[in-house]
């Protein structure tokens, strides 16, 4: 059984473990106060083309948003998220259970528009009765697999800038959202845009880690503080450190993300060429096919992936996600394997 159903599957890149291996027996400080995490901090830097940036070394993507989320907002802000959002649907309410209401909005593609949030800010002016929204949450490549342009990105930012709220985004996919040939959002962009950002490493090559970026270090002068308490500050951050600074050396991070979007795009054109239509449409390593039920059957004796959703008694969806790691020859067996189920 291959496994299409997440891109974690695998361990890490072979590069970020010899890193690992040549630098064990080398004494260094703990809790991120290591060399290896202030060059990785200072190699990110010059791609976000912003020095004046605070980065922080996490183990998980779960672990990212809460500490964000509950370091950024007072006890009675919300924070405003599509309803596919991962805070939402993926984590346990993990926000809710620090005290703040998650403000979820319907769309049709994952992604927030100015729109429906100034709609929900409407609904939300009863002080002090109910929550007062705070920070918009939006995920890139969202939970679908869609991406955000720069002018939706602009857009946003400006939006939340005219009503003081806060854009947080959630990148654990970001490596797929930046390397798509559709995109035309950078690092440097995203320093600009967002208050706060991470850029995900579990899901594209790292054993574990995320890179949280507060683009403005008063946002949160004191998030150690918040990293200690919670538990996630880590006595061996070097762990982390190393890998960023594997990743983003000779831009192995982007490579890695290219290819897990390569191996997607391949499977999306087989089945498009087949007649078959998509949730959403397929842009990064997520893609969401709508196939006949005995296909699926016929795909699930081989292949493991995420039923996605019903459509009706013949038809359904399901989430296809490649990795870094992604064998083509495995994708050319796929494709294969459903142009006979579907014959």
């Amino acid at each position: 059984m291959y496994n299409f159903r997440n891109d974690y599957s695998e361990g890490a890149h072979p590069n970020i473990l010899q890193k690992l291996i040549t630098t064990n027996l080398q004494q260094q400080p703990g809790y991120g106060d290591d060399v290896y995490s202030e060059q990785a901090k200072i190699l990110l830097k010059k791609h976000l083309e912003n020095f004046n940036a605070a980065i922080h070394f996490v183990s998980g993507g779960t672990q990212t948003n809460l500490l964000v989320i509950a370091a950024l907002l007072k006890v009675h802000e919300a924070v405003i998220s599509a309803h596919t959002g991962h805070i939402f649907s993926h984590e346990t309410g993990a926000i809710e259970a620090v005290g703040h209401r998650i403000i979820t909005i319907e769309t049709t593609n994952g992604k927030l528009q100015q729109q429906c949030i100034e709609a929900a800010l409407k609904n939300y002016q009863l002080r002090p009765h109910i929550v007062k929204p705070k920070m918009v949450y939006i995920s890139n490549a969202t939970e679908v697999g869609s991406i955000y342009t720069k002018a939706e990105l602009i857009a946003l930012w400006e939006f939340c800038q005219t009503n003081n709220l806060l854009l947080f985004m959630d990148g654990a996919r970001l490596g797929n959202a930046l390397m798509t040939p559709k995109s035309d959002v950078t690092l440097a962009d995203l320093s600009k845009y967002t208050d706060v950002f991470y850029i995900g490493g579990t899901k594209n090559g790292a054993l574990l880690g995320e890179a949280i970026v507060f683009n403005n270090q008063s946002l949160a002068p004191e998030f150690d503080y918040v990293l200690k308490q919670k538990g996630a500050l880590l006595a061996k951050g070097r762990l982390l450190g190393i890998q960023f600074l594997e990743l983003f050396t000779n831009d192995l991070y982007f490579q890695l993300a290219t290819h897990a979007n390569q191996m997607a795009m391949k499977m999306a054109t087989a089945i498009s060429a087949l007649g078959f239509g998509f949730l959403s449409e397929p842009v990064t390593n997520q893609i969401f096919p709508i196939l006949p039920k005995k296909v699926i059957e016929s795909l699930a004796n081989k292949y493991l992936f995420y039923q996605w959703k019903e459509i009706d008694a013949e038809t359904a969806i399901i989430r296809l996600i490649t990795s870094w790691a992604t064998d083509e020859q495995v994708v050319n067996e796929f494709i294969a394997d459903l142009q006979q189920a579907v014959n």
